[in-house]
C-alpha cells in the first residue's frame, strides 16, 4: 500500500508542475522520450543477437586491435564502475572479451575482443550505421545541422554549469 501513495504523490506533483507546460515543447521531455525510443529500438535489435544495448555500447568502445584498459572504459562511456563490471563479467562469460594483464601497469587489465566479440562488434556497428543512415535520409541537412548545434549547445551549457547558475524558482 505504501508504493500506491508514492505513485499517487508523484502523479500529483507531475500534474501540478508539468500539466500547465506543454510536454511536447519541453526540451528535456523530448530528449528523454527520444532517447528512450532509441534505446528500446537498439535493445530490440540486440535481443535478436542474445545481447543488450549496453553490451553493444561496450563492444563499440573497445579498441578492436589493441584492446582498452578497463579503467578507461567507464569514463569513456559515462558508465558507473559497478554497472560496467557486471557487463564485462557477462561479456567474458559469453566469450566476447578476454582480460589480459596491462604490460604498462601491473595493477590494471586490458579488455580485448575475442573473435566472437569482434563479430558482435561488427554487427553492433552495422545497426548504428543503419540507424544513422535512415535518420539522415529522412531529415534535411539543415535540420540535422540544427539538431547537432542544439545538442552541442545543451552539452556546453551543462558542462559550463550555466543552466542553474542563478536558481529561478518562479512559478510558470
Amino acid at each position: 500500500m505504501h508504493n500506491f501513495f508514492k505513485i499517487y504523490y508523484a502523479r500529483i506533483i507531475n500534474f501540478i508542475i508539468f500539466e500547465p507546460m506543454n510536454k511536447n515543447k519541453s526540451i528535456d521531455h523530448q530528449l528523454r522520450a527520444t532517447w528512450q525510443a532509441v534505446a528500446k529500438l537498439y535493445n530490440e535489435q540486440a535481443l535478436t543477437h542474445n545481447s543488450t544495448m549496453a553490451t553493444a555500447f561496450v563492444l563499440l568502445n573497445i579498441d578492436k586491435q589493441n584492446g582498452t584498459p578497463s579503467t578507461a572504459l567507464g569514463p569513456l562511456m559515462g558508465m558507473e564502475p559497478t554497472s560496467l563490471s557486471r557487463i564485462l563479467k557477462n561479456m567474458e562469460d559469453k566469450g566476447a572479451i578476454c582480460r589480459e594483464k596491462n604490460p604498462d601497469d601491473g595493477r590494471s587489465v586490458i579488455v580485448k575482443l575475442t573473435e566472437y566479440g569482434k563479430e558482435m562488434r561488427k554487427i553492433s556497428k552495422g545497426h548504428v550505421i543503419q540507424f544513422n543512415e535512415t535518420v539522415i535520409n529522412n531529415v534535411t541537412a539543415n535540420d540535422l545541422e540544427g539538431f547537432f548545434k542544439v545538442t552541442s549547445t545543451i552539452n556546453k551549457l551543462i558542462a559550463d554549469k550555466e543552466i542553474y547558475k542563478e536558481i529561478n524558482n518562479k512559478a510558470v
